[in-house]
């Protein structure tokens, strides 16, 4: 499994926790250093099957001064998806990636659910 995150960010450090409290193998990413591509983000969209809008980070500064609350809903998927690639900072994070999953955010109910069933 992919996993990229941030390393100062205190949710990744919970997940990344959790992977390991769990036995779960991973590839680590740093989310700045070497940021999703966009061929990367829209393959992970559609494997996620999730909205794509789940993919933003809509409580980080970088979001809130672009304003993209209010420019998301005109934006079609692949300029939200070519906006994503152009700085980590916008994307939800962590991001977990395995064969058939994408998982954004840790919710430890949910990684438990969707990783042991």
């Amino acid at each position: 499994m992919l996993f990229v995150e941030y390393p100062k960010c205190s949710t990744c450090k919970k997940a990344k926790k959790w992977l390991d409290d769990n036995g779960i193998e991973y590839e680590d990413r740093h989310i700045t250093e070497n940021n999703p591509t966009f061929e990367e983000l829209k393959a992970w969209h559609e494997k996620s099957g999730m909205d794509i809008k789940r993919f933003f980070n809509t409580s980080g500064m970088k979001y809130r001064e672009l304003g993209l609350k209010d420019k998301l809903p005109n934006m079609t998927d692949d300029e939200m998806l070519e906006l994503l690639s152009t700085d980590g900072m916008l994307v939800k994070r962590p991001v977990l990636v395995g064969e058939n999953i994408v998982l954004t955010g840790f919710r430890e109910k949910e990684w438990e659910k969707i990783l042991y069933k």
